[in-house]
């Protein structure tokens, strides 16, 4: 935006293994976004949120890698604080069962040598640690193009359902793709960025995947405006927190919901 880099950076979710964490990488990833817009160059790294925490927390987020609802995201990032992705590595894997409700070393976590082998964790050698939490003082909602780009204009990305088709998938390399879906099912989070105009006059989203950067363009997609049977059904559900460094949210506990 006018010469500035905002983005954090892109991710896969299914790395080291297939991990349905698409909830979490693509709200994690358009509130990163929001706070490198808000913070500008007042941080000294680029923010980037932590989605294994997401995923280790579910019973708090209301998720795994089976899948998971986007906005309690957003729930958790009010009442709780979502930790910069330093905090724990992504292993695209759920915590055991016996851990589900995520312990503070679950969180955000250091560790002594020597190298942990491959596979293992050693817990014994690692600690919980203090950490820096993002938090959100409320969510708006939105589906409708104009509400999209109202919110993409006054905050920055947002996070929105998508249905994946495996043509999608697997052949999307780059330009606006269009696919005729009569009632899309959204199967898939991903992020708006902004959206932008061909020379023709076809306004188009730019979506940002959670797939790798070999994916797509770069990790990029774009998807038509306005033509609901031929976007993936992507103007259908999107939602984003709306990023606040203000301490209020430690007294007041009214979440603001914007439709």
């Amino acid at each position: 935006m006018n010469g500035t880099n905002y983005l954090s950076w892109n991710k896969n979710q299914h790395i080291p293994i297939y991990c349905g964490s698409c909830w979490a990488q693509g709200t994690t990833s358009s509130l990163a976004d929001r706070f490198n817009i808000l913070l500008g160059d007042q941080s000294t790294t680029p923010v980037a949120l932590n989605a294994q925490v997401i995923v280790n927390c579910a019973s708090q987020t209301g998720g795994s890698c089976n899948g998971g609802d986007p906005e309690l995201v957003f729930d958790y990032a009010f009442t709780t604080g979502i930790p910069d992705s330093s905090c724990e590595q992504y292993e695209a894997h759920n915590l055991a069962e016996d851990v589900y409700n995520c312990r503070p070393i679950d969180i955000c976590r250091d560790c002594s040598g020597p190298p942990c082998p491959i596979g293992e964790k050693c817990l014994d050698k690692c600690w919980a640690v203090d950490f820096k939490k993002y938090h959100v003082s409320g969510m708006v909602k939105m589906d409708n193009a104009a509400k999209m780009k109202a919110e993409l204009f006054k905050n920055g990305p947002i996070g929105c359902g998508i249905q994946a088709t495996e043509n999608f998938e697997k052949n999307y390399t780059g330009g606006i793709y269009k696919e005729f879906i009569a009632k899309p099912q959204l199967n898939h989070e991903i992020s708006i960025i902004g959206w932008g105009t061909t020379d023709d006059g076809q306004e188009y989203w730019i979506g940002r995947n959670s797939w790798g950067t070999y994916w797509g363009d770069y990790g990029f997609f774009e998807l038509p405006i306005g033509d609901p049977t031929h976007n993936l059904g992507v103007e259908t559900d999107c939602v984003a927190g709306l990023a606040t460094t203000d301490p209020w949210f430690k007294e007041d506990t009214t979440q603001q919901f914007i439709m």
